[in-house]
């Protein structure tokens, strides 16, 4: 609610007041800035294009402080989590609970998510006793040596090439798998095969690649730039021979977003691989900047069922600083393309 301030009109976001003649985007940035290490080095990055030297210090601060600390304490002496690569050890769908996101390739996903540097050593420890003994819950194999899951793959290839990793075998298989239409399925070699690609499965393998292309300079350009216009050729978001929006929950934007895929997502990976906003972006444009609040700010919008290391979102329905950051820099992105 409006209130005042020594005589003059003032605006809440978050709980702080500010005068009224304040830029909502300061205000919301603000807001962001009254946060964790994690998404303060992003903001500082990505919204205020602060010198590299203030966003690194503000970086190295996620391995000793807030959400990237507690991440890393969760960490077993065998460098795994929870005991597991894809699940808890131990646990089973047969237990009748939730699917659990504590084991390690998830909380591998989330430490990518924070910003871990790539250079902290406790980083470089982890990789190699994950090398020594982690191993998919699937077919027993090592760990950076990947799945058959092509989701699995792509998260998979994104933190080893953060970290140190050497996943060049996963994407060399990842070159294998790659689809006639350009994308990738999880489910292709399952019974049920589909010779079709899914926006999940795409997604999460250019991300992987991306990251491996960024850090090695082993270019994948030709296999991402086929992956891309298989997103692209369907808006983001719908069936190529229906036009429909082929899942609701493509618009919305859960985080962390673990095997999910959404718009909000598919733009941010796009704007980081150094793309120019085109036509057939414009429609998930339009639906991020939808959902912006009347204080400036985007809901979470998921609540997982499943057992957490750590929750990194705000509750459903609440304002989520991590949707908000995104979006923010996604439509910076797209605004200054105009």
């Amino acid at each position: 609610m409006p209130g005042t301030l020594s005589g003059t009109a003032v605006g809440v976001v978050g709980g702080a007041s500010y005068p009224s003649g304040m830029d909502m985007d300061a205000r919301v940035t603000d807001w962001l800035l009254d946060a964790d290490p994690a998404i303060r080095w992003q903001v500082l990055q990505d919204l205020l294009d602060a010198p590299a030297d203030e966003v690194a210090a503000e970086r190295a601060r996620v391995e000793h402080e807030g959400v990237g600390a507690a991440l890393l304490a969760a960490r077993g002496d065998d460098g795994l989590w929870a005991g597991g690569a894809w699940a808890p050890k131990g646990w089973s769908w047969d237990d009748g609970a939730p699917q659990p996101w504590t084991a390690t390739s998830w909380v591998l996903e989330s430490l990518c998510d924070v910003g871990m540097p790539a250079d902290a050593p406790i980083m470089a420890e982890t990789v190699a006793l994950i090398a020594a003994n982690g191993r998919w819950e699937y077919h027993d194999g090592p760990f950076w040596q990947g799945e058959v899951d092509s989701c699995i793959n792509g998260r998979t290839i994104r933190a080893g090439a953060r970290f140190g990793a050497d996943v060049s075998a996963i994407v060399a298989y990842c070159a294998e798998d790659q689809q006639p239409d350009g994308g990738w399925n999880c489910f292709r070699l399952e019974d049920e095969g589909s010779s079709r690609s899914s926006f999940a499965s795409t997604l999460s393998v250019l991300e992987g690649l991306l990251e491996h292309e960024q850090r090695t300079g082993v270019s994948s350009a030709d296999m991402r730039a086929r992956g891309v216009e298989y997103l692209l050729e369907r808006s983001l978001m719908r069936g190529l021979r229906s036009g429909e929006i082929v899942d609701e929950r493509y618009l919305r934007f859960p985080f962390p977003p673990r095997f999910r895929y959404d718009v909000l997502r598919a733009l941010d990976h796009l704007r980081l691989a150094g793309m120019a906003p085109e036509p057939r972006m414009a429609e998930a444009i339009d639906v991020v900047r939808a959902k912006r609040q009347d204080d400036g700010r985007w809901l979470a919008e998921d609540d997982d069922p499943g057992a957490e290391t750590l929750r990194l979102d705000a509750p459903f329905g609440e304002p989520s600083r991590w949707t908000t950051l995104r979006a923010l820099r996604v439509l910076r992105w797209a605004d200054a393309a105009r």
